[in-house]
């Protein structure tokens, strides 16, 4: 963040007027470091020497900090008093009555959410859901008292943390938090005037249904989705995706097919448009990697294990985010161990498991369950059981 932005930061949404810190009041800005760095909540109280409970009701602003607290934290993360610089100032432009400036407060939240999405994508949920919900508190707190093109502003803003923060909930393992969310995403979406977060929404509904086996349930939200008035290239890529998987899945090979191929259809053409408002960027899908899915939901292994080499053994088709990256691993080993080769398995596994560990994904740790399914109905060697019980033992969280 360069000078100009951290002081329109700190104008108008309570940050330091240094060049350090991201905008926001104190919690926020605390969690966000403390995400930056990776840290746990109880990291951070072992080096300001400052309770855990305190640190969390300082980050979700239940509590206000002392200088002495602020101190400890400036010390901690060596921001050279910028955090004590904060102290008092709340949420300023935010709690106040009348009206508000929020085109800085926006702008700044805006680089925010993508810097918690890079964190979250890396880390997992349990460093970046604290500032998610701190900032969303923030952004609608400060909507019904902007004006005009700021107040809708605020509201897409605030729904875009609120969809977000329901993919971190599924990711934490918590899907009624994430429905509760994504209606949420739906709600201050249509205040702020964009009704595609509606059709989005039934994409993230589909992927809920999917991470929890109700298959017809996933497959008649995709439809949904796609026959949505406000659903647009990209989401119907989205819907396609998620149907294919939910087919895969149920064995109807056929009808995955024909989303595969309506995957492909609507991918290119949202390709060469604007950045889509919603979900990830569908050009940087890989159709030959769902499609190496699918084909192990078929129970196709041979054919899966065959397509994951490829596309895997091509680091520039991969995702670029840990999480996504372990999620294919442990699919390739998946397809490795149902077609006999546990021990091509067992390697991909082990390598893999640092980096499970280290995001600690529910939506992960089931596809290290599925892992765990078809390796123990082969016949496996010692160091092989060993590291397939600690991998069931990981998928249990």
């Amino acid at each position: 963040m360069d000078s100009a932005d951290s002081e329109a930061g700190a104008a108008s949404a309570g940050g330091s007027t240094g060049t350090g810190l991201p905008p926001g009041d104190f919690g926020v800005v605390l969690a966000t470091l403390r995400a930056r760095r990776g840290w746990s909540v109880r990291e951070v109280a072992r080096r300001t020497h400052v309770s855990e409970g305190q640190i969390c009701n300082l980050e979700n602003g239940l509590r206000n900090p002392t200088p002495s607290v602020a101190a400890a934290c400036d010390a901690a993360f060596g921001t050279g008093g910028e955090l004590v610089e904060l102290v008092g100032r709340g949420r300023r432009g935010v709690r106040d009555e009348g009206t508000v400036e929020t085109g800085p407060v926006a702008a700044g939240y805006e680089r925010v959410l993508r810097e918690l999405k890079d964190v979250g994508r890396s880390t997992g949920p349990r460093f970046v859901t604290a500032s998610l919900k701190s900032i969303t508190r923030i952004l609608t707190d400060a909507a019904p008292r902007a004006v005009g093109e700021q107040r809708a502003e605020l509201w897409l803003l605030a729904s875009r943390f609120a969809e977000y923060t329901g993919w971190m909930a599924q990711e934490a393992g918590d899907p009624a938090e994430a429905l509760r969310r994504t209606n949420l995403a739906v709600r201050w979406g249509a205040r702020g005037g964009d009704e595609t977060v509606a059709a989005y929404a039934l994409v993230r509904k589909a992927s809920i249904a999917q991470h929890r086996g109700d298959g017809a349930a996933a497959i008649g939200c995709a439809a949904q989705a796609a026959g949505h008035p406000a659903a647009d290239p990209v989401i119907r890529a989205h819907a396609a995706r998620r149907a294919a998987q939910a087919h895969a899945r149920r064995g109807d090979a056929g009808a995955c097919r024909e989303a595969l191929e309506e995957f492909r259809g609507h991918g290119a053409e949202a390709v060469g448009g604007r950045s889509p408002h919603w979900g990830p960027r569908v050009e940087n899908g890989n159709p030959l990697l769902l499609e190496a899915s699918c084909m192990l939901g078929l129970g196709r292994f041979e054919e899966a294990a065959d397509l994951f080499a490829a596309e895997r053994g091509r680091r520039s088709a991969l995702p670029s985010d840990g999480n996504s990256r372990a999620r294919f691993a442990v699919r390739q080993a998946t397809a490795l161990a149902g077609a006999g080769r546990v021990d091509d398995a067992c390697q991909i596994v082990e390598a893999a498991l640092p980096v499970i560990r280290r995001i600690d994904s529910a939506t992960v740790r089931a596809e290290l369950a599925g892992f765990v399914r078809q390796a123990r109905t082969r016949r496996a060697g010692p160091g092989q059981l060993a590291l397939i019980d600690a991998s069931a033992a990981l998928a249990l969280g």
